[in-house]
């Protein structure tokens, strides 16, 4: 009875004595392994690179919830589909919800100097501030004693000046506005401001409203072309917007929000929108189908991402099959090599075999010389396809072909791994009917072949 460490010896030393038909037939499987992985790597980074350039825009975790019926018009009761207190409470008991943050916004008129810009003042939690990406500066806080706010990177394009009403896309200069350094005036009466802005004799003329002054905490991370869902928001504490807002109209109805039959305030503040925080991408789309099915409009990035994932999967199906058409061709060589090799070793079989030689040992024998030529094949087609990845990245890259930085081929190591298996599977698999030939082979009938 021969040992695996025999049988292993032997097939090396078979294999040995035809070197050049051995090269030959690992050359095959070298170009077979070599076109599956690189094909496949095209894939992944392209699958990659789209979630990549999503995830960029914002959260990937993140599901935007408002009600169908926000800007449905007075409502003298509480309508249930508004996005109140108590719906958020709700939507934070949901499984899988790590965090839910109310939106307000608010639009306002904020000045420095000879410049100003209408913007869109947000209140939102702190669990939705720790999403957003800072570049200098800090975050506001519910701690803090003042209003203060996050401004996004590509705000200050909004402003212009205020007498010749030229900005940043008239003129391609970025204005003279130093949100951390110098104070920011904001107007929050915005009907007021309209109304004042009438000719002086005019019936309908007011005072002009009162200008806060609203330091700045920080600075979202980017430059002035970089866009991201925070470019061009401005951000602050949702609680104290809310008492800032109470300050500002006292008794009066705040602008936005639903009032009753008789045109007074509600009781309650109505929000624009929920952001729900979720604890895993793959629990995205269950969370939004419980929150759809509760009578609310959602919608996340998952919807965008589950599309060009099966786009990206189709791609790399077919990348995959072209490679997989060269390891086909060298599944050939392989049984083509070992046919070969029965025929010139058929009398060497039949003497194996009256010595007393298990049929097994045989067999055996010959598929561990096909799968070691799939096994040399595959780490040398492994190699060649990390020389192939670094050469597409190096001299063509992704930017080029997708408009995407980063690398176009990704080869991971469950990639190689599945390759070198792959290839030793094939190799195996093609060499399994001469294998089985060999040990069905007549002792005698082999003895006497010339």
């Amino acid at each position: 009875m021969m040992t695996f460490r025999d049988l292993l010896v032997m097939s090396i030393n078979n294999l040995r004595r035809r070197k050049l038909r051995t090269v030959l037939t690992v050359l095959g499987v070298v170009i077979g392994t070599a076109s599956i992985v690189v094909m496949v790597s095209l894939g992944i980074g392209l699958n990659e690179m789209t979630v990549e350039q999503i995830s960029s825009y914002g959260s990937l975790t993140t599901i935007e919830v408002s009600s169908p019926n926000r800007w449905g018009g007075s409502s003298e009761n509480s309508d249930p589909n508004y996005i109140t207190a108590d719906v958020v409470n709700m939507l934070k008991r949901l499984p899988h919800v790590k965090g839910v943050s109310p939106v307000l916004s608010v639009q306002v008129l904020m000045r420095q100097g000879a410049y100003q810009a209408y913007a869109s003042l947000s209140g939102v939690s702190d669990d939705y501030l720790n999403e957003i990406p800072v570049g200098e500066g800090e975050r506001p806080s519910s701690r803090d004693k003042e209003l203060r706010m996050l401004v996004g990177n590509q705000m200050i394009t909004q402003f212009s000046n205020a007498k010749t009403g030229k900005g940043y896309w008239d003129t391609g200069e970025v204005p003279d506005v130093d949100f951390m350094n110098q104070p920011v005036f904001v107007i929050f009466d915005m009907d007021a401001y309209y109304q004042s802005q009438a000719p002086a004799d005019a019936e309908n003329a007011v005072k002009p409203p009162k200008k806060y002054l609203i330091p700045t905490a920080g600075m979202v991370a980017g430059t002035v072309d970089e866009y991201s869902d925070y470019s061009y928001s401005v951000y602050v504490n949702i609680d104290q917007l809310e008492a800032q807002l109470k300050r500002v109209f006292k008794k009066n109805p705040i602008p936005g929000q639903p009032t009753n039959k008789k045109g007074k305030a509600l009781g309650y503040m109505v929000y624009d929108s929920a952001q729900v925080f979720v604890d895993d991408m793959d629990n995205v789309t269950d969370v939004q189908k419980q929150i759809s099915d509760m009578g609310y409009q959602v919608y996340s990035r998952m919807d965008w991402l589950e599309q060009s994932k099966q786009q990206s999967q189709m791609v790399q199906a077919v990348l995959g099959g072209i490679g997989a058409v060269s390891l086909f061709v060298a599944a050939i060589g392989i049984a083509n090599t070992m046919m070969m090799s029965i025929y010139e070793r058929t009398k060497e079989i039949g003497v194996m075999k009256v010595l007393g030689c298990d049929m097994r040992n045989i067999r055996d024998m010959f598929l561990l010389e096909s799968g070691f030529i799939g096994f040399m094949g595959g780490v040398a087609g492994i190699i060649l396809s990390l020389t192939i990845s670094f050469l597409i990245n190096r001299f063509v890259g992704a930017q080029a072909l997708t408009g995407m930085p980063g690398d176009l081929s990704r080869i991971p190591l469950w990639l190689n791994a599945a390759a070198l298996c792959f290839a030793v599977f094939v190799g195996m698999a093609a060499g399994f009917l001469p294998a089985t030939r060999a040990m069905k082979l007549s002792p005698l009938a082999a003895i006497r072949n010339e």
